[in-house]
């Protein structure tokens, strides 16, 4: 049985459901597959003079969305620095959606990265350098990541992919960390 995980390294969503995952991977035996989804991050709404009911409705929503994320990060013992704007991650996800190896240290490093030290994982050194950290890494070739992350795009939006962290298993699609309670029992009725 194999779990696909979509992942944006931009999504503190994401970024949250690292570790649970690897430890339903660990826990479990299921194999997994780690994939790029490109996903579009909604900023905080600036507080208007004056605002419609709806204005003020997202940006206390995305405010509430930020404390959400920030809790469940002290609960990991994970650093979560939100950015005063989201940072691009096309080529650090067409570098990773290239990776031969167990992409878990390159994964690592990369969250890491963007959410501890507001690295510009859409930089072409900016990522050499995070793959330098990774160890023995063929088959990579960073003047490709972005034909590579467009494959990998349009793959993951033919099964219905529309968010990170989402989860393909036996040809269903889960969206979202808190279906991994359910995708385990899943994985542990097909092995009895």
């Amino acid at each position: 049985m194999m779990l696909t995980v979509f992942i944006d390294f931009n999504s503190p969503a994401s970024y949250l459901a690292i570790q649970p995952t690897v430890q339903l991977v660990q826990r479990t035996g299921v194999r997994v597959k780690w994939k790029p989804y490109r996903t579009e991050l909604q900023k905080v709404p600036e507080k208007l003079d004056i605002e419609t009911q709806g204005q003020s409705h997202r940006r206390v929503r995305a405010i509430a969305r930020q404390r959400i994320h920030q809790h469940y990060a002290t609960l990991q013992g994970i650093e979560l620095n939100f950015r005063s704007s989201q940072g691009k991650t096309d080529i650090a996800l067409g570098i990773f959606s290239q990776w031969k190896s167990d992409p878990q240290p390159f994964i690592r490093e990369a969250f890491k990265a963007y959410w501890q030290d507001h690295a510009d994982l859409n930089d072409k050194d900016t990522v050499e350098k995070i793959i330098s950290r990774c160890g023995n890494v063929n088959g990579i070739d960073v003047s490709e990541a972005l034909s590579s992350l467009e494959a990998a795009q349009i793959e993951a939006e033919q099964i219905g992919v529309i968010d990170a962290p989402a989860y393909w298993l036996q040809d269903q699609l889960f969206i979202g960390r808190e279906h991994l309670p359910w995708i385990n029992e899943i994985v542990k009725g097909t092995q009895v």
